[in-house]
């Protein structure tokens, strides 16, 4: 009943949807579960999303795209939103943040910022300077700054 009436067509089949499978999500699709608030309400604790690890094979990153950040293997890594790119000045006043200069505008931010400073700081060649969405939480407890461009797997799906 389940194999049907052609069991060799369909364990070819079973065969091919094993290994597009194990490609695509171990080269391609890395799912990533969410722990922490940091980038609350954009993207939830606990739930799970997709990182497209070819997004940035052609193109580099953008200003306001959700990134997987890699810290010690694809085993740890922080979803973060690039907010410089490098070559820029990035400055947080009165928890507004302000790339050379001026002010950035931030939709994805919907709740209270925090009242922290930051000095302006440059952001290096090969950088991209990252930060959560959570404005809630005090900036000292922020995992936020710039990253070098390898350590950027990719960008989140949805």
């Amino acid at each position: 009943m389940i194999i049907g009436k052609h069991p060799k067509r369909t364990l070819v089949r079973l065969g091919v949807l094993i290994l597009l499978s194990y490609v695509v999500f171990k080269w391609v699709l890395v799912p990533v579960r969410i722990v922490g608030i940091s980038m609350e309400p954009t993207y939830r604790n606990g739930k799970v999303n997709f990182i497209n690890r070819w997004s940035y094979l052609r193109r580099l990153p953008q200003r306001g795209e959700v990134v997987g950040i890699r810290l010690v293997s694809d085993q740890v890594m922080l979803l973060k939103r690039v907010i410089a790119l490098p070559g820029e000045r990035v400055a947080i006043r009165s928890g507004e943040i302000y790339v050379n200069g001026v002010l950035l505008d931030e939709p994805y931010v919907r709740r209270l910022r925090y009242a922290s400073d930051e000095d302006e700081v440059l952001v290096k060649e090969g950088y991209y300077y990252v930060i959560g969405d959570n404005r809630e939480m005090p900036l000292e407890v922020h995992t936020h700054g710039a990253y070098p461009a390898q350590r950027l797997v990719g960008k989140v799906l949805f």
